[in-house]
């Protein structure tokens, strides 16, 4: 499978797991809320982990055309990483549980939006099939390597 075909699959197995919290966040009961977003945070993670140490260099160094869409997808993994992080330390019967969430969900979306509509279609036609394959490879491999912490993303001490 290759790096972009890989990327795209994470993030529509993310957006399902939001679909679903969305259907039922009023109805839940407290712990499957929690286990719910608990499932989000290790998926956005790993996701990230893969991005931010091999998809990202590649295509800095590939691409240099896009390296404002890398520092941007940086900002906001950063953004995404420390909301992650309140959301791992808070009970799922917070007031602000649900708020944080759909924020979150927000803030993803958009981050996928740009990523998959304005620079990955950039990053194919340059690096082509035979790179974005071994970087896929790359990235499944280096998916066990992922920390469980988002604060232990490169993109949560920027």
């Amino acid at each position: 499978m290759d790096g972009i075909v890989l990327l795209k699959e994470d993030h529509k197995t993310v957006n399902r797991l939001f679909r679903e919290f969305e259907k039922t966040k009023d109805t839940a009961e407290p712990a499957a809320k929690r286990e719910l977003v608990d499932r989000i945070c290790v998926e956005l993670v790993t996701h990230s982990f893969i991005e931010e140490t091999i998809f990202y260099p590649a295509a800095r160094e590939g691409v240099p055309d896009t390296a404002e869409h890398v520092l941007e997808s940086v900002e906001e993994h950063h953004v995404m990483a420390w909301l992650l992080s309140e959301l791992r330390g808070l009970d799922a019967t917070d007031a602000t549980f649900d708020a944080k969430v759909t924020v979150l969900i927000e803030s993803v979306r958009h981050h996928v939006e740009e990523e998959e509509k304005e620079w990955f279609p950039q990053v194919r036609h340059v690096l082509g099939r035979n790179r974005l394959v071994e970087l896929g490879q790359e990235m499944a491999a280096a998916k066990a390597k992922a920390p469980s912490d988002p604060l232990a993303l490169s993109s949560a001490a920027t």
